[in-house]
C-alpha cells in the first residue's frame, strides 16, 4: 500500500457495530464486563480506547512501524521515552532542539539524575565523541527547530547501533510523508501530531512510533501507567487530519519553496535558513533521506535587532503571529520570546537562534497571498 494510501486506509477497517467508515468517538471512561476480566478488548479508557486504538493503528501504519501510542501532547511522549531510562543514564541530543524539549530535558530529568549533552550534529560524527558506557539514548531532531539544520540518520543509525543505544527522532516538521526514520533504522519516532499530523490547530497531542515489539511493550506500561493519554474527541480529529496529511504536505511544500525563494531575493532580508537550498550545508543529505524540503522557514533581516523582528512581525497580515506550526493557515513566530524563551540566551545564541530570528510556518493559502503579505511586512 502506498503512503497516500495508507493515510486513508493503513490499518482502519469499518466499525464492528454498525460498518461506521470513521472511527466513533467512544466517548467512555469504562466498559461493561460479562464477567470479571470478561470483556471485549477493553476495560478502561486509560488504557485502551477504541478511538484511541484506531489513530495508533494509523500512526504506526503511515510511518511503517509496528505500534503506535498516542498521548496527551508532544512533551508527553518525549516525558515516556525518558522514563526508559535510570538515574545515571546519559541522552546525547541535537543542540538545535524545541525549547519545550530543552526544558524537559535539563529542568525535569537532569533532577533525576540524568545526564545530558547537547551536541551540533549537523556533522554526525561529533556524537560518538560523546558516547560513553553510560549513554543509553541519541535524541534527534531534523529538521531542527528553528535553524533547518539536517541531520543524518543514516549516520546516526551506524553509531547507536556500534554503541548498543537507542536511537529516537523528532520527526514533527518533517512528518512521515517527506521522511520515515524506522526505514532509515531509527528506534523511536516522535511526533507533536499537534502539529501536521492534526494538521487544523484543533488539538494538542503526541505520538510515538516503534517497530520492536519489547520496545513497544515498555513504552505502553509508561503509557498506562503515567497516563498522560489524549482523549477519544482529540484522537478523531487527529484521525481526520491523518487522511488530507499527503495533500496537505504537497501545498505546504510547494508554498515554502515559493516563499523562501522570495525572501532569498528580497533586499532588505539576511539570512534564510530551508533545507531546500542548494548551497544548504546538508542539501545532499536533506535530498537523500527526504522526499521534499517541507513549509518551514526561518529568517532574519538585515536590521539585525529584537526591534527589526518584532516590527516585521506585528506588520503581518495573512501570517497569524502564534506559536505552534503545522496548520492549514500560515503562522509567524519569534523564538527567543515564544517558543524557545526557555533556552538561556547565551545558550540560544549559539546555535543561531538571535533576537532577530522569525520562524514561519508556511500554510496552504495562495503563493501570492503569503509573499505579499511578507513583502508588505518586510518594506
Amino acid at each position: 500500500m502506498k503512503f497516500n494510501t495508507k493515510t486513508i486506509h493503513g490499518k482502519q477497517h469499518p466499525d464492528k457495530a454498525y460498518g461506521s467508515v470513521m472511527p466513533p468517538i467512544y466517548q467512555t471512561s469504562t466498559y461493561a464486563q460479562s464477567t470479571p476480566g470478561g470483556h471485549q478488548g477493553y476495560e478502561y479508557s486509560r488504557s485502551s480506547n477504541p478511538t484511541r486504538h484506531a489513530l495508533e493503528q494509523s500512526l504506526a501504519s503511515i510511518e511503517n512501524g509496528g505500534y503506535g501510542l498516542a498521548f496527551g501532547s508532544g512533551l508527553a511522549a518525549i516525558d515516556a521515552v525518558m522514563k526508559l531510562l535510570k538515574p545515571g543514564d546519559e541522552v546525547i541530543s541535537t543542540n538545535d532542539l524545541y525549547g519545550g524539549t530543552y526544558r524537559l530535558f535539563t529542568k525535569i530529568f537532569e533532577g533525576f539524575g540524568i545526564k545530558f549533552h547537547f551536541v551540533g550534529m549537523s556533522n554526525a560524527e561529533n556524537i560518538e565523541h560523546f558516547v560513553n558506557k553510560n549513554t543509553k539514548l541519541i535524541w534527534v531532531e531534523t529538521p531542527t527547530n528553528p535553524m533547518m539544520s539536517i541531520i543524518d540518520i543514516k549516520k546516526c543509525v551506524v553509531i547507536a547501533q556500534k554503541y548498543k543505544v537507542l536511537l529516537a527522532v523528532d520527526n514533527t516538521f518533517a512528518t512521515p510523508y517527506l521522511q520515515q526514520p524506522l526505514n532509515l533504522g531509527a528506534d523511536i519516532v516522535m511526533h507533536s501530531a499537534t502539529k501536521y499530523i492534526g494538521g487544523h490547530s484543533d488539538l494538542v497531542m503526541g505520538a510515538l512510533i516503534v517497530k520492536d515489539k519489547e520496545l513497544a511493550k515498555r513504552l505502553y506500561f509508561i503509557q498506562n501507567a503515567s497516563g498522560a493519554i489524549c482523549g477519544p474527541q482529540d484522537s478523531f480529529l487527529a484521525l481526520r487530519g491523518i487522511k488530507t496529511l499527503h495533500v496537505r504536505m504537497q501545498r505546504h511544500c510547494e508554498n515554502g519553496k515559493a516563499v523562501a525563494h522570495f525572501l532569498r531575493s528580497h533586499s532588505k532580508v539576511d539570512k534564510v535558513y530551508w533545507p531546500g537550498f542548494k548551497d544548504h550545508p546538508n542539501y545532499d543529505i536533506a535530498k537523500e533521506q527526504m522526499t521534499d524540503f517541507g513549509g518551514m522557514i526561518s529568517f532574519s533581516t538585515k536590521e539585525d535587532s529584537l526591534q527589526g523582528a518584532v516590527s516585521v512581525v506585528n506588520k503581518l497580515r495573512i501570517f497569524t503571529l502564534a506559536e505552534s506550526l503545522g496548520g492549514v493557515e500560515s503562522l509567524a513566530g519569534h523564538p527567543a520570546t515564544m517558543t524557545h524563551a526557555s533556552i538561556p540566551k547565551k545558550e540560544r545564541e549559539k546555535i543561531g537562534v538571535k533576537d532577530s530570528l522569525i520562524r514561519l510556518s508556511v500554510g496552504i493559502e495562495d503563493q501570492e497571498d503569503l509573499i505579499n503579505d511578507l513583502r508588505q511586512a518586510i518594506d
